[in-house]
């Protein structure tokens, strides 16, 4: 890890990897949003961070002035070479107009409402299995026995790649979204071993054709000729990372604050019929997700001196709160009726996979809860949260009560 001194004033030297912003960044965006909407740091080569839902929203609908070719923060310098046009590092969400709506319509129907509603019984059946495992524990860790698996089985099975590599997935996340604060050659040389995998399982899929994600996309054509091999590379790293690491963090926040709030565990278990609305409101108040743009050439932007390949990390999670767009922002509202929330992201990069994330987090809630309707957390200061873009507990435990 690179060597960096705590962050002092987060307007001028923000770090989404600073400890403070990891524990607890809630206050942090609150204060931004009051003093500094859109906050500068030196730090990553340089980056702004829009805390405002007005601001986050302007940048993510605005493909003229900013770029995906990358979206995780780390300590590269990323250039033309490195993020070659249009593809991008890990297409659809890495690609600009108008390779983007080609790239995007490829995967939707693998997302679509049709095909992720028939994985309902498999994802239930998932759910109870993790749960027979816990059965007669006093304290089960809802992170590191329960959240952590569900995703990983789910999105292994889409795209054909073997159930014993779970484990695996879970490392390539770590590397993926954790490891920002590598140097840029060590982040290269620990990329070495997903770059493998995925390059085998391609060549796999090529000798072994199947019905999964990873066939479809190697045959699909689009103007009569098949993808290159590095666009269907990214788009298979894009949905293991993104599809394993959102659910799973939405997934323990949300049995985080249930197992803190027990009026609301309570209403939830009693009230099935709040169930939706409560779905959504987990989705805003405890968003997961922040996404990176690159500017694409100096310019002002926001009353902000913008340089070429600036970072943007889209604040999704911190527009969700921002008072401006909704009422009692920074209450958790179980029954909120009026929820037009920013957690799958807005404009040509929303979530293809919200349908996925949404049916995930419902069921494993739903049993969860009707396995054990009445828990709480067993040390409060023993949960840990994934430091980086994709922010959700680790380490989670829970006392059942009985």
């Amino acid at each position: 890890m690179i060597d960096k001194p705590p962050v002092e004033d987060f307007a001028t030297g923000w770090d989404h990897a600073d400890a403070q912003w990891v524990a607890d960044p809630y206050p942090i965006w609150d204060d931004l949003r009051g003093r500094c909407p859109v906050a500068h740091t030196d730090r990553y080569g340089g980056g702004w961070f829009p805390s405002t839902h007005a601001g986050v929203s302007q940048i993510a609908n605005d493909t003229i002035n900013f770029t995906s070719r990358t979206v995780i923060i780390n300590n590269g310098r990323p250039g033309e070479d490195a993020m070659p046009a249009p593809i991008g590092v890990a297409p659809p969400i890495s690609s600009d107009p108008p390779f983007h709506q080609i790239a995007r319509r490829l995967i939707l129907p693998a997302f679509a409402p049709g095909p992720i509603n028939a994985l309902e019984p498999r994802v239930r059946s998932l759910c109870v299995d993790l749960l027979d495992r816990l059965d007669g524990h006093e304290v089960v860790n809802g992170g590191t026995e329960y959240a952590q698996y569900i995703p990983p089985a789910v999105i292994s099975r889409m795209l054909g790649f073997p159930e014993a590599d779970e484990d695996l997935f879970r490392e390539f996340v770590h590397i993926v979204i954790g490891g920002i604060d590598l140097p840029e050659q060590q982040r290269i040389e620990e990329f070495q071993p997903i770059e493998e995998y995925f390059t085998a399982q391609i060549e796999d899929h090529q000798a072994n054709p199947r019905d999964d994600l990873t066939s479809y996309l190697l045959n699909v054509e689009v103007g009569g000729e098949k993808l290159a091999l590095e666009h269907v590379f990214g788009t298979m790293i894009l949905v293991l990372i993104a599809g394993i690491d959102t659910s799973w963090s939405a997934i323990g926040a949300s049995l985080w604050h249930l197992a803190k709030s027990p009026h609301d565990l309570e209403r939830l278990v009693n009230e099935p019929e709040l169930m939706p609305f409560a779905i959504e409101e987990f989705l805003r108040f405890y968003a997961p997700v922040t996404m990176a743009r690159l500017v694409k050439q100096d310019m002002e932007y926001l009353g902000c001196p913008m340089k070429e390949y600036d970072w943007i990390l889209l604040g999704f999670p911190a527009a969700n709160r921002d008072p401006a767009a909704f009422k009692d922002a920074n209450r958790f509202i179980i029954d909120r009726q009026e929820n037009r929330h920013l957690a799958f992201g807005l404009g040509i990069h929303r979530c293809a996979g919200s349908n996925l994330a949404r049916l995930e987090l419902r069921v494993a809630i739903e049993e969860f809860i009707k396995r054990y309707p009445r828990f709480e957390l067993a040390d409060p200061s023993a949960v840990t949260w994934a430091p980086g873009q994709i922010r959700g507990p680790r380490n989670l435990p829970i006392r059942i009560l009985r």
